[in-house]
């Protein structure tokens, strides 16, 4: 059987800054428009249940966010695909060693039985059809059956919440009426420069990194995030600045490489892809 561990709702955090376990560093809170941090606005709507989506290009930091909001979060069915199923979020069947089958239940019926958070990352990637699966969770019911399993129902605990993330323009994302109509509140999630430039990332390559966003969707097709530019700052610090930029530059889709390449080049020394050399 799965086992999560227990949670208790936390107050909204007074603190400037959060700590993002599984990017390791110190999620740096941001003010929007709600006039208050993004963490405790996140953290306000969880307490009233009003689930919230969360959107942006891949890479700006919308997990991060999601994790220095809430410690108790579940991210079980990982990155949404087309392939991803209903057994995925309920449960399915494993096989013992004696030959037997136990079933082991899914993130979303841990998250609604120990009042946890649950993020559907790439929500839009996954077929409408499983994520209906969710929406009984999600409203005032809050109560869901398990078909593969004796019909079983599941009742959800108070701190049981559901946040999504969607990333307009990645190739398969459909965000329907169905999915945007479930989530009442819509949240854009760029990347923070500031917290790029505090991380360690040399301003040029920054620099750079807006004057793509600035062209994203015009003459790009894509721009470094704060991912990438993390990923930048480290191997700048194991390879060295030009072998970084370098890296940086054929991390680019080939169709855009151009323009990433004469964007670096503007801000930064003339450069081509990372590739390896003759033998020596």
């Amino acid at each position: 059987m799965s086992r999560g561990r227990g949670s208790s709702r936390l107050p909204p955090s007074q603190r400037p800054e959060c700590f993002a376990p599984r990017t390791l560093h110190v999620w740096r809170t941001r003010l929007c428009t709600a006039r208050a941090t993004d963490v405790d606005v996140l953290r306000r709507l969880r307490e009233k249940r009003i689930p919230v989506l969360l959107y942006g290009p891949p890479g700006t930091g919308k997990t991060a966010l999601v994790e220095a909001a809430f410690p108790d979060l579940l991210t079980g069915t990982g990155t949404g695909t087309g392939d991803t199923v209903v057994e995925d979020f309920l449960g399915n069947f494993i096989p013992l060693s004696d030959g037997g089958f136990e079933f082991v239940y899914g993130p979303l019926v841990t998250a609604m039985r120990d009042g946890r958070a649950l993020l559907v990352d790439d929500a839009t990637l996954i077929p409408p059809k499983v994520l209906a699966v969710l929406y009984p969770a999600m409203d005032g019911r809050r109560v869901i059956t398990i078909p593969g399993y004796r019909n079983e129902r599941v009742e959800a605990n108070d701190g049981f919440y559901v946040i999504a993330g969607h990333n307009p323009g990645v190739h398969g994302a459909i965000l329907t009426e169905a999915l945007a109509s479930r989530f009442d509140v819509h949240i854009e999630v760029t990347t923070d420069w500031d917290l790029a430039r505090h991380l360690g990332v040399p301003n040029p390559a920054v620099q750079a990194a807006i004057a793509l966003n600035a062209d994203l969707a015009g003459r790009v097709g894509w721009a470094t995030q704060l991912r990438e530019l993390l990923g930048f700052a480290r191997v700048r610090k194991t390879l060295g600045l030009p072998a970084a930029i370098s890296n940086l530059a054929g991390r680019a889709p080939a169709d855009d490489r151009e323009q990433v390449l004469a964007a670096l080049r503007q801000h930064g020394t003339d450069i081509t892809a990372l590739t390896l050399g003759k033998q020596r």
